[in-house]
Protein backbone atom coordinates (compact mmCIF):
# COMPACT_ATOMS: atom_id res chain seq x y z
CA UNK A 1 0.00 0.00 0.00
CA UNK A 2 1.37 3.40 -0.97
CA UNK A 3 1.49 6.30 1.43
CA UNK A 4 -1.04 8.46 -0.45
CA UNK A 5 -3.31 5.69 -1.71
CA UNK A 6 -7.07 5.80 -1.26
CA UNK A 7 -6.88 2.91 1.20
CA UNK A 8 -4.23 4.65 3.31
CA UNK A 9 -6.23 7.90 3.30
CA UNK A 10 -9.34 6.02 4.43
CA UNK A 11 -7.40 4.25 7.21
CA UNK A 12 -5.97 7.62 8.35
CA UNK A 13 -9.50 9.02 8.57
CA UNK A 14 -10.82 6.07 10.54
CA UNK A 15 -7.89 6.08 12.96
CA UNK A 16 -8.31 9.86 13.43
CA UNK A 17 -12.01 9.47 14.22
CA UNK A 18 -11.46 6.58 16.65
CA UNK A 19 -8.51 8.27 18.40
CA UNK A 20 -10.63 11.39 18.89
CA UNK A 21 -13.46 9.36 20.37
CA UNK A 22 -11.13 7.42 22.68
CA UNK A 23 -9.32 10.54 23.94
CA UNK A 24 -12.53 12.52 24.39
CA UNK A 25 -14.78 9.83 25.84
CA UNK A 26 -12.89 6.87 27.26
CA UNK A 27 -9.61 8.27 28.60
CA UNK A 28 -9.78 9.21 32.27
CA UNK A 29 -6.23 10.48 32.84
CA UNK A 30 -6.47 13.83 34.68
CA UNK A 31 -3.30 15.07 32.94
CA UNK A 32 -5.02 15.06 29.55
CA UNK A 33 -6.54 18.52 29.03
CA UNK A 34 -10.22 18.94 28.29
CA UNK A 35 -9.49 20.94 25.16
CA UNK A 36 -7.43 18.24 23.44
CA UNK A 37 -8.07 17.36 19.81
CA UNK A 38 -6.49 15.12 17.21
CA UNK A 39 -5.54 17.34 14.27
CA UNK A 40 -4.26 14.68 11.86
CA UNK A 41 -3.00 11.12 11.73
CA UNK A 42 -0.39 9.50 9.51
CA UNK A 43 -0.50 5.71 9.51
CA UNK A 44 2.49 4.02 7.87
CA UNK A 45 1.65 1.91 4.80
CA UNK A 46 2.63 -1.29 6.65
CA UNK A 47 0.25 -0.36 9.54
CA UNK A 48 3.04 -0.74 12.10
CA UNK A 49 3.38 2.88 13.24
CA UNK A 50 1.18 5.92 13.45
CA UNK A 51 1.93 9.59 14.09
CA UNK A 52 -0.93 11.39 15.82
CA UNK A 53 -0.72 15.18 15.79
CA UNK A 54 -2.39 16.55 18.92
CA UNK A 55 -3.53 20.12 19.55
CA UNK A 56 -4.01 21.29 23.13
CA UNK A 57 -5.62 24.57 24.11
CA UNK A 58 -3.76 25.98 27.08
CA UNK A 59 -0.35 27.05 28.29
CA UNK A 60 2.89 25.12 27.86
CA UNK A 61 2.45 23.27 31.16
CA UNK A 62 -0.98 21.91 30.13
CA UNK A 63 0.44 20.84 26.76
CA UNK A 64 3.35 18.94 28.35
CA UNK A 65 1.03 17.26 30.86
CA UNK A 66 -1.38 16.22 28.11
CA UNK A 67 1.36 14.66 25.97
CA UNK A 68 2.75 12.86 29.05
CA UNK A 69 -0.74 11.56 29.89
CA UNK A 70 -1.31 10.35 26.34
CA UNK A 71 2.08 8.61 26.25
CA UNK A 72 1.36 6.81 29.53
CA UNK A 73 -2.08 5.74 28.27
CA UNK A 74 -0.70 4.58 24.91
CA UNK A 75 -1.31 0.90 25.69
CA UNK A 76 -4.95 1.50 26.64
CA UNK A 77 -5.50 3.69 23.57
CA UNK A 78 -3.93 1.09 21.29
CA UNK A 79 -6.05 -1.70 22.81
CA UNK A 80 -9.23 0.34 22.34
CA UNK A 81 -8.20 1.15 18.77
CA UNK A 82 -7.71 -2.57 18.07
CA UNK A 83 -11.14 -3.31 19.54
CA UNK A 84 -12.90 -0.59 17.52
CA UNK A 85 -11.08 -0.97 14.18
CA UNK A 86 -10.62 -4.14 12.20
CA UNK A 87 -7.03 -3.79 11.00
CA UNK A 88 -4.46 -6.49 10.32
CA UNK A 89 -2.00 -4.72 12.63
CA UNK A 90 -2.79 -2.14 15.26
CA UNK A 91 -0.24 0.65 14.81
CA UNK A 92 2.10 1.79 17.55
CA UNK A 93 1.05 5.39 18.21
CA UNK A 94 3.48 8.29 18.59
CA UNK A 95 1.86 11.48 19.89
CA UNK A 96 3.26 14.73 18.52
CA UNK A 97 2.23 18.17 19.77
CA UNK A 98 0.88 20.24 16.89
CA UNK A 99 1.03 23.97 17.49
CA UNK A 100 -0.16 25.08 14.06
CA UNK A 101 -3.55 26.26 15.37
CA UNK A 102 -1.89 28.34 18.09
CA UNK A 103 0.56 29.70 15.51
CA UNK A 104 -2.35 30.65 13.23
CA UNK A 105 -4.17 32.45 16.04
CA UNK A 106 -1.02 34.42 16.93
CA UNK A 107 -0.46 35.37 13.27
CA UNK A 108 -4.09 36.49 13.01
CA UNK A 109 -3.65 38.76 16.06
CA UNK A 110 -0.47 40.24 14.58
CA UNK A 111 -2.21 40.90 11.26
CA UNK A 112 -5.13 42.57 13.10
CA UNK A 113 -2.66 44.82 14.97
CA UNK A 114 -0.92 45.85 11.75
CA UNK A 115 -4.26 46.61 10.06
CA UNK A 116 -5.34 48.67 13.08
CA UNK A 117 -2.09 50.68 13.04
CA UNK A 118 -2.40 51.15 9.28
CA UNK A 119 -5.98 52.43 9.66
CA UNK A 120 -4.88 54.92 12.32
CA UNK A 121 -2.05 56.13 10.10
CA UNK A 122 -4.38 56.39 7.11
CA UNK A 123 -6.96 58.37 9.11
CA UNK A 124 -4.24 60.74 10.36
CA UNK A 125 -3.02 61.24 6.78
CA UNK A 126 -6.56 62.03 5.55
CA UNK A 127 -7.12 64.47 8.43
CA UNK A 128 -3.81 66.20 7.65
CA UNK A 129 -4.69 66.33 3.94
CA UNK A 130 -8.09 67.88 4.73
CA UNK A 131 -6.45 70.55 6.90
CA UNK A 132 -4.07 71.46 4.08
CA UNK A 133 -6.97 71.80 1.61
CA UNK A 134 -8.96 73.96 4.07
CA UNK A 135 -6.09 76.44 4.46
CA UNK A 136 -5.73 76.83 0.66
Amino acid sequence: MRKNSVKNTRINGEVLKELSNIIRGELKDPRVGLMTSVVSVEVAPDLKTCKAYISVLGDEEVQKDTIAGLKSAEGFIRRQLAKNLNLRNTPEIKFILDQSIEYGVNMSHLIDEVIEKDDKGHKAFIKEDEEIHETN
